[in-house]
Protein backbone atom coordinates (compact mmCIF):
# COMPACT_ATOMS: atom_id res chain seq x y z
CA UNK A 1 0.00 0.00 0.00
CA UNK A 2 1.32 3.50 -1.12
CA UNK A 3 2.01 6.54 1.68
CA UNK A 4 0.44 9.16 -0.88
CA UNK A 5 -1.50 9.37 -3.71
CA UNK A 6 1.53 10.45 -5.34
CA UNK A 7 3.94 7.49 -4.36
CA UNK A 8 4.32 4.36 -6.22
CA UNK A 9 4.58 3.81 -10.05
CA UNK A 10 2.75 5.91 -12.55
CA UNK A 11 2.32 5.62 -15.96
CA UNK A 12 3.23 8.42 -18.31
CA UNK A 13 0.17 6.47 -20.46
CA UNK A 14 0.86 6.37 -24.22
CA UNK A 15 -2.73 7.32 -25.93
CA UNK A 16 -3.71 5.31 -28.36
CA UNK A 17 -5.08 6.85 -31.99
CA UNK A 18 -6.93 5.35 -34.39
CA UNK A 19 -6.25 5.03 -38.18
CA UNK A 20 -7.58 8.28 -39.41
CA UNK A 21 -5.54 9.82 -35.78
CA UNK A 22 -8.59 10.08 -33.62
CA UNK A 23 -8.20 9.32 -30.08
CA UNK A 24 -9.18 5.80 -29.72
CA UNK A 25 -11.12 6.44 -26.15
CA UNK A 26 -11.86 3.26 -25.74
CA UNK A 27 -8.60 1.71 -26.34
CA UNK A 28 -6.96 4.34 -23.71
CA UNK A 29 -9.81 3.01 -21.42
CA UNK A 30 -8.46 -1.01 -21.96
CA UNK A 31 -4.85 0.81 -21.71
CA UNK A 32 -5.19 2.03 -18.39
CA UNK A 33 -6.98 -0.90 -16.44
CA UNK A 34 -4.42 -3.38 -17.59
CA UNK A 35 -1.39 -1.26 -15.95
CA UNK A 36 -3.67 -1.41 -12.94
CA UNK A 37 -3.72 -4.99 -13.44
CA UNK A 38 -0.06 -5.32 -13.94
CA UNK A 39 0.61 -3.84 -10.39
CA UNK A 40 0.95 -0.16 -11.14
CA UNK A 41 -0.43 2.74 -8.75
CA UNK A 42 -1.50 5.00 -11.47
CA UNK A 43 -1.22 6.87 -14.60
CA UNK A 44 -0.55 10.08 -15.65
CA UNK A 45 -2.65 10.94 -18.59
CA UNK A 46 -1.86 14.41 -20.99
CA UNK A 47 2.28 14.11 -20.87
CA UNK A 48 4.77 14.02 -23.66
CA UNK A 49 4.08 10.35 -24.25
CA UNK A 50 0.49 10.81 -24.06
CA UNK A 51 1.01 13.88 -26.81
CA UNK A 52 -0.93 16.48 -24.90
CA UNK A 53 0.48 19.26 -27.27
CA UNK A 54 -1.52 17.50 -30.44
CA UNK A 55 -4.70 17.46 -28.63
CA UNK A 56 -7.50 19.55 -28.98
CA UNK A 57 -9.11 21.22 -25.59
CA UNK A 58 -12.16 19.19 -25.92
CA UNK A 59 -9.50 15.65 -26.27
CA UNK A 60 -7.41 16.58 -23.60
CA UNK A 61 -10.51 16.68 -21.10
CA UNK A 62 -11.76 13.70 -22.57
CA UNK A 63 -8.52 11.70 -22.36
CA UNK A 64 -8.63 12.61 -18.48
CA UNK A 65 -12.12 12.00 -17.53
CA UNK A 66 -11.33 8.48 -19.70
CA UNK A 67 -8.49 7.57 -17.50
CA UNK A 68 -10.50 8.70 -14.31
CA UNK A 69 -13.83 6.30 -15.42
CA UNK A 70 -11.43 3.43 -16.11
CA UNK A 71 -9.53 3.68 -12.97
CA UNK A 72 -9.92 0.73 -10.03
CA UNK A 73 -10.38 2.03 -6.46
CA UNK A 74 -7.17 2.87 -5.11
CA UNK A 75 -5.44 3.34 -8.72
CA UNK A 76 -4.77 6.67 -9.07
CA UNK A 77 -4.77 9.88 -11.72
CA UNK A 78 -2.43 12.38 -11.85
CA UNK A 79 -2.80 14.53 -15.14
CA UNK A 80 -0.36 16.42 -16.82
CA UNK A 81 -1.26 20.34 -16.05
CA UNK A 82 1.34 21.78 -18.41
CA UNK A 83 0.00 25.10 -20.33
CA UNK A 84 1.87 27.82 -21.94
CA UNK A 85 0.23 30.39 -19.23
CA UNK A 86 -0.16 29.98 -15.25
CA UNK A 87 -4.28 30.53 -15.72
CA UNK A 88 -4.33 28.32 -18.36
CA UNK A 89 -2.60 25.61 -16.39
CA UNK A 90 -4.84 26.51 -13.54
CA UNK A 91 -7.41 25.56 -15.50
CA UNK A 92 -6.19 22.53 -16.40
CA UNK A 93 -6.33 21.56 -12.68
CA UNK A 94 -9.65 22.41 -11.77
CA UNK A 95 -10.42 20.56 -15.26
CA UNK A 96 -8.44 17.56 -13.61
CA UNK A 97 -9.96 18.09 -9.86
CA UNK A 98 -13.50 18.26 -11.22
CA UNK A 99 -12.88 14.86 -12.98
CA UNK A 100 -11.71 13.46 -9.94
CA UNK A 101 -8.30 13.11 -10.41
CA UNK A 102 -5.93 12.64 -7.22
CA UNK A 103 -3.20 15.09 -8.11
CA UNK A 104 -1.31 16.79 -10.84
CA UNK A 105 1.88 16.99 -12.69
CA UNK A 106 2.88 20.44 -13.76
CA UNK A 107 5.91 21.41 -15.99
CA UNK A 108 7.40 25.49 -15.47
CA UNK A 109 6.35 27.91 -18.06
CA UNK A 110 8.31 26.90 -20.86
CA UNK A 111 7.98 29.33 -23.32
CA UNK A 112 10.50 31.03 -22.79
CA UNK A 113 13.53 31.13 -20.31
CA UNK A 114 11.77 31.87 -16.85
CA UNK A 115 13.26 33.86 -14.20
CA UNK A 116 12.66 32.59 -10.46
CA UNK A 117 9.92 34.90 -9.74
CA UNK A 118 7.75 33.37 -12.95
CA UNK A 119 8.11 30.32 -11.72
CA UNK A 120 7.37 30.75 -8.62
CA UNK A 121 4.16 32.36 -9.77
CA UNK A 122 3.32 29.84 -12.06
CA UNK A 123 3.48 27.36 -9.50
CA UNK A 124 1.43 29.64 -6.41
CA UNK A 125 -1.38 29.89 -9.20
CA UNK A 126 -2.02 26.33 -9.71
CA UNK A 127 -1.66 25.30 -6.22
CA UNK A 128 -4.37 27.54 -5.43
CA UNK A 129 -6.79 24.55 -6.79
CA UNK A 130 -5.85 22.34 -3.92
CA UNK A 131 -5.19 19.38 -5.60
CA UNK A 132 -1.18 18.21 -4.51
CA UNK A 133 0.93 19.60 -7.42
CA UNK A 134 3.90 17.49 -8.36
CA UNK A 135 6.46 19.75 -9.73
CA UNK A 136 7.55 18.17 -13.27
CA UNK A 137 11.86 19.22 -13.53
CA UNK A 138 13.04 18.57 -17.38
CA UNK A 139 15.41 21.34 -18.08
CA UNK A 140 16.64 19.62 -21.59
CA UNK A 141 13.90 20.49 -23.07
CA UNK A 142 12.19 23.82 -20.52
CA UNK A 143 15.24 25.55 -20.70
CA UNK A 144 14.22 26.24 -17.40
CA UNK A 145 15.69 24.49 -14.09
CA UNK A 146 14.45 23.82 -11.02
CA UNK A 147 17.26 23.58 -9.01
CA UNK A 148 17.38 21.61 -5.51
CA UNK A 149 17.81 25.21 -4.33
CA UNK A 150 14.54 26.27 -6.51
CA UNK A 151 12.36 23.30 -5.82
CA UNK A 152 13.42 24.02 -1.87
CA UNK A 153 11.91 26.93 -1.84
CA UNK A 154 8.18 25.66 -3.70
CA UNK A 155 8.29 23.08 -1.16
CA UNK A 156 8.54 25.09 2.02
CA UNK A 157 5.56 27.38 0.52
CA UNK A 158 3.91 24.65 0.39
CA UNK A 159 3.37 24.81 -3.51
CA UNK A 160 4.71 21.38 -4.48
CA UNK A 161 4.45 17.61 -2.73
CA UNK A 162 6.96 16.28 -5.10
CA UNK A 163 9.48 16.63 -8.14
CA UNK A 164 9.17 14.27 -11.15
CA UNK A 165 13.37 14.88 -11.80
CA UNK A 166 14.36 13.90 -14.96
CA UNK A 167 17.60 15.86 -15.56
CA UNK A 168 19.66 12.05 -15.41
CA UNK A 169 22.13 13.56 -12.47
CA UNK A 170 21.64 11.34 -9.73
CA UNK A 171 23.87 13.57 -7.28
CA UNK A 172 20.81 16.12 -7.18
CA UNK A 173 18.82 13.34 -4.92
CA UNK A 174 21.05 13.28 -2.42
CA UNK A 175 20.89 17.91 -2.42
CA UNK A 176 16.79 18.09 -2.33
CA UNK A 177 17.37 15.45 0.72
CA UNK A 178 19.53 17.83 2.70
CA UNK A 179 17.22 21.15 1.60
CA UNK A 180 14.07 19.80 1.24
CA UNK A 181 13.51 16.48 3.32
CA UNK A 182 10.13 16.81 3.41
CA UNK A 183 9.92 16.86 -0.29
CA UNK A 184 9.35 13.62 -2.43
CA UNK A 185 11.54 12.64 -5.23
CA UNK A 186 9.88 10.70 -8.07
CA UNK A 187 12.27 8.82 -10.50
CA UNK A 188 11.81 11.03 -13.69
CA UNK A 189 13.55 8.81 -16.29
CA UNK A 190 13.43 4.98 -16.64
CA UNK A 191 17.32 4.91 -17.31
CA UNK A 192 18.24 6.06 -13.76
CA UNK A 193 15.55 4.07 -12.14
CA UNK A 194 18.13 1.99 -9.97
CA UNK A 195 20.37 5.04 -9.48
CA UNK A 196 17.10 7.30 -7.85
CA UNK A 197 16.16 4.28 -6.42
CA UNK A 198 18.72 3.41 -4.05
CA UNK A 199 18.94 7.51 -3.33
CA UNK A 200 15.46 7.23 -1.59
CA UNK A 201 13.00 7.91 -4.60
CA UNK A 202 9.54 7.73 -3.45
CA UNK A 203 7.90 6.68 -6.47
CA UNK A 204 8.24 6.23 -10.09
CA UNK A 205 6.20 8.27 -13.62
CA UNK A 206 7.12 5.49 -15.55
CA UNK A 207 7.49 5.13 -19.76
CA UNK A 208 7.96 1.44 -20.25
CA UNK A 209 5.93 -0.32 -17.88
CA UNK A 210 3.14 0.95 -21.12
CA UNK A 211 4.87 -2.39 -22.60
CA UNK A 212 5.93 -4.62 -19.36
CA UNK A 213 4.05 -3.15 -16.36
CA UNK A 214 4.82 -6.47 -14.29
CA UNK A 215 8.40 -6.80 -14.84
CA UNK A 216 9.05 -3.18 -14.42
CA UNK A 217 6.72 -2.54 -11.31
CA UNK A 218 8.78 -5.60 -10.13
CA UNK A 219 12.37 -4.00 -10.81
CA UNK A 220 11.08 -0.68 -9.41
CA UNK A 221 10.00 -2.40 -5.61
CA UNK A 222 13.38 -4.29 -6.24
CA UNK A 223 15.62 -0.85 -6.58
CA UNK A 224 13.45 0.73 -4.18
CA UNK A 225 14.11 -2.08 -1.10
CA UNK A 226 17.61 -2.02 -1.83
CA UNK A 227 17.42 -5.28 -2.85
CA UNK A 228 20.97 -5.15 -5.28
CA UNK A 229 21.08 -8.75 -5.94
CA UNK A 230 17.86 -9.49 -7.53
CA UNK A 231 17.70 -5.63 -9.13
CA UNK A 232 20.88 -5.33 -10.78
CA UNK A 233 20.65 -8.18 -13.27
CA UNK A 234 17.11 -7.39 -14.55
CA UNK A 235 17.91 -3.74 -14.58
CA UNK A 236 21.08 -4.97 -17.03
CA UNK A 237 18.51 -7.02 -19.02
CA UNK A 238 16.01 -3.79 -19.34
CA UNK A 239 18.23 -0.84 -19.61
CA UNK A 240 19.24 -1.25 -23.33
CA UNK A 241 15.11 -0.40 -23.46
CA UNK A 242 14.78 1.68 -20.44
CA UNK A 243 17.64 4.51 -22.36
CA UNK A 244 15.10 5.02 -25.14
CA UNK A 245 12.80 6.76 -22.40
CA UNK A 246 15.17 10.09 -22.27
CA UNK A 247 15.69 10.42 -26.49
CA UNK A 248 14.26 12.40 -28.32
CA UNK A 249 12.64 9.36 -30.04
CA UNK A 250 10.93 8.16 -27.37
CA UNK A 251 6.68 8.23 -27.24
CA UNK A 252 8.08 6.58 -31.61
CA UNK A 253 10.26 3.94 -29.29
CA UNK A 254 7.66 2.96 -26.48
CA UNK A 255 4.46 2.87 -29.32
CA UNK A 256 6.95 0.83 -31.25
CA UNK A 257 7.58 -1.68 -28.26
CA UNK A 258 4.55 -1.83 -27.04
CA UNK A 259 3.35 -2.99 -30.76
CA UNK A 260 6.17 -5.62 -30.58
CA UNK A 261 4.75 -6.71 -26.93
CA UNK A 262 0.93 -7.19 -28.23
CA UNK A 263 -0.38 -3.92 -27.25
CA UNK A 264 -1.73 -0.83 -29.39
CA UNK A 265 0.74 1.46 -29.31
CA UNK A 266 -0.12 2.49 -33.01
CA UNK A 267 0.96 5.76 -34.82
CA UNK A 268 1.63 9.44 -33.57
CA UNK A 269 0.48 12.03 -34.43
CA UNK A 270 2.53 14.84 -36.03
CA UNK A 271 5.03 16.72 -35.68
CA UNK A 272 6.14 13.35 -34.64
CA UNK A 273 7.06 11.33 -37.84
CA UNK A 274 7.58 7.74 -37.86
CA UNK A 275 10.67 6.06 -36.90
CA UNK A 276 13.42 5.71 -39.27
CA UNK A 277 14.30 2.28 -40.71
CA UNK A 278 17.41 1.46 -39.13
CA UNK A 279 16.78 3.20 -35.86
CA UNK A 280 13.18 1.07 -35.63
CA UNK A 281 15.05 -2.17 -36.41
CA UNK A 282 17.50 -1.32 -33.41
CA UNK A 283 14.40 -0.84 -30.88
CA UNK A 284 13.28 -3.70 -32.45
CA UNK A 285 15.69 -5.59 -31.76
CA UNK A 286 15.83 -4.60 -27.58
CA UNK A 287 12.64 -5.17 -27.73
CA UNK A 288 12.32 -8.71 -28.90
CA UNK A 289 15.33 -9.37 -27.00
CA UNK A 290 13.53 -8.45 -23.52
CA UNK A 291 10.36 -10.46 -24.47
CA UNK A 292 12.72 -13.21 -25.54
CA UNK A 293 14.29 -13.45 -21.69
CA UNK A 294 10.13 -13.39 -20.21
CA UNK A 295 9.64 -10.25 -19.18
CA UNK A 296 6.02 -8.93 -19.63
Amino acid sequence: MIASVWHGVHVATALPFNDDLSVDYDGYAEHVRFLAEGGCDGVCPNGSLGEYQTLTDDERARVVRTAIEAAPGGFHVMPGVAAYGAAEARRWAEQAAEAGAASVLLLPPNAYRADREAVVGHYREVARVGLPVVAYNNPLDTKVDLTPELLAELHEEGLIVAVKEFTGDVRRAYELAERAPGLDLLIGSDDVLLELGIAGAVGWIAGYPNMIPRSTVELYRLATAGDLDKALPVYRDLHPLLRWDSKTEFVQSIKLSMDLAGRKGGPCRPPRTPLPSELAARIAHDTREVLAKGYR
